[in-house]
């Protein structure tokens, strides 16, 4: 049995008819499937299955209306924690998740944006396709899609946005666009980094690449001395090939002593390449066990589709990008956990490929740094990890919104350098004057100070 702590409205939204046909509310037998996400409860007045544009349309309209809280969901599965709400109208776009191969020999794939990616990954494997889109595979394609998307190959393929050739949206007023390089290019920006600002993203077209087997080692270290450890698997992927990416969870295990779980995937199947790529990872630190298997990519992240009822505990998470792992970067970072401020620390490999994209091509900006931090808690220790957090700061240079929950100035400061949110406070208070898109860290007003 799941504890839930949140109630459902006592009375039942009055809906339009079109709007009524799709919709689950308080009451309906599926409503406890749809209400809450990954890590958070929700009790919305309303979750809007919508079919097509003219539902999201007519959902914008009500919403707008009614004056109620209006929420965006693709998959969930979210960190951050933004894809439900409490009394207001949930858009879920799951019935939008159409995989469409548009041309296998170049690899233009069309996907929407309530495909989750393991299902993603499953329907281009058996075009020799595939793109990097973050590790789980319940995760829904337009959360990521409009934020950035570390994925198990980022290293040598970029991020998910560095794949996206156009995207189809409706805007606040309810009309339906596709915007790319040529058609509305500044929103086409916009969308790669900070999409959720500006409409309900329903579709993507992007250049997937060639991709076969690859070969992922699951390790598990001693990481007592944590600091040390981290500098060690630090300098040792910054020097890896770019066919190794590499995935680090910090936690404390039995006897209180710390120990680190690496997924490391190299893009390719050849195992004695691989055994040279990702022997130096692999000694970072004493293995306490080690397993490397050969397999096709879209194993590694399968879709389960199992309903969601904030079943992860640590739903509290600070979020932030370091150019090095240095010893005192290190330091900091194994202060966080070792003080018991954050019972698990994630660090994500970038780098590579990652920062071959200018960083003036999207709205993510950060094409310098090699790893993207992460450190979660329960609600109860929020004080304490942000007491930790503001001394690992000053070795931070940027932050990545999906692993985020906490909003404001500041977040939004380190996520955009001050030209890129200028930019999006204008291209904000043109695509969406109201504020219609506000739920997820949102952009200010154009007249007020940032």
């Amino acid at each position: 049995m799941h504890t839930i702590d949140s109630s459902p409205p006592t009375s039942r939204l009055p809906l339009p008819d079109s709007l009524a046909a799709v919709a689950i509310r308080p009451g309906d037998s599926d409503y406890d499937n749809v209400r809450h996400t990954y890590t958070r409860t929700g009790s919305p007045a309303a979750v809007i299955s919508v079919r097509d544009h003219e539902d999201i349309a007519a959902a914008l309209a009500h919403a707008r209306t009614a004056q109620l809280p209006l929420t965006v969901r693709s998959g969930g599965h979210g960190i951050s924690g933004r894809s439900t709400n409490d009394g207001g109208i949930v858009l879920d776009l799951s019935e939008l998740s159409a995989v469409q191969v548009l041309d296998a020999r170049s690899g233009l794939v069309r996907v929407e944006a309530g495909a989750r990616w393991g299902d993603v990954a499953a329907q281009l494997a058996p075009h020799g396709l595939a793109l990097s889109s973050g590790d789980t595979g319940d995760v829904g394609v337009g959360g990521l899609a409009t934020t950035g998307g570390i994925g198990l190959m980022s290293r040598l393929h970029g991020l998910t946005i560095d794949h996206m050739r156009a995207a189809e949206l409706v805007l606040a007023d309810g009309s339906l666009v596709r915007t790319d390089a040529a058609h509305d290019p500044d929103l086409f920006w916009a969308v790669r980094g900070a999409g959720a600002n500006f409409g309900v993203a329903t579709a993507f077209e992007f250049q997937a690449e060639p991709v076969g087997d690859v070969i992922a080692a699951v390790t598990t270290f001693d990481a007592g001395d944590t600091a040390a450890f981290l500098t060690r698997w630090g300098a040792a992927v910054e020097a890896a090939p770019r066919t190794v990416t590499s995935f680090l969870t910090l936690m404390v295990g039995p006897g209180g002593q710390p120990v680190a779980q690496a997924m490391t995937v190299h893009a390719g199947a050849d195992t004695e390449t691989a055994r040279k790529a990702l022997a130096p990872v692999l000694s970072a630190g004493p293995v306490l066990r080690n397993q490397a298997f050969v397999t096709p990519y879209h194993q590694l992240l399968p879709a389960t589709h199992a309903a969601q009822y904030a079943q992860q505990p640590l739903t509290v998470s600070r979020s932030g990008l370091l150019e090095h792992l240095t010893e005192p970067a290190a330091a900091a970072i194994a202060s966080v956990l070792v003080a018991g401020s954050a019972p698990m620390v994630q660090l994500r490999s970038v780098g590579g490929a990652v920062n071959d994209t200018p960083s003036t091509a999207t709205a993510y900006a950060h094409r310098t740094q090699n790893f993207s931090l992460m450190a979660a808690t329960v609600p109860t220790g929020r004080r304490n990890l942000d007491r930790y957090w503001e001394r690992l700061h000053p070795h931070l240079n940027g932050l990545y919104l999906s692993f985020e929950t906490g909003t404001g100035r500041q977040q939004l400061q380190d996520a955009f350098p001050r030209a890129v949110l200028d930019r999006l406070v204008l291209l904000k208070s043109r695509y969406d004057p109201h504020h219609v898109f506000d739920n997820n860290f949102a952009l200010p007003s154009a007249d007020l100070p940032r």
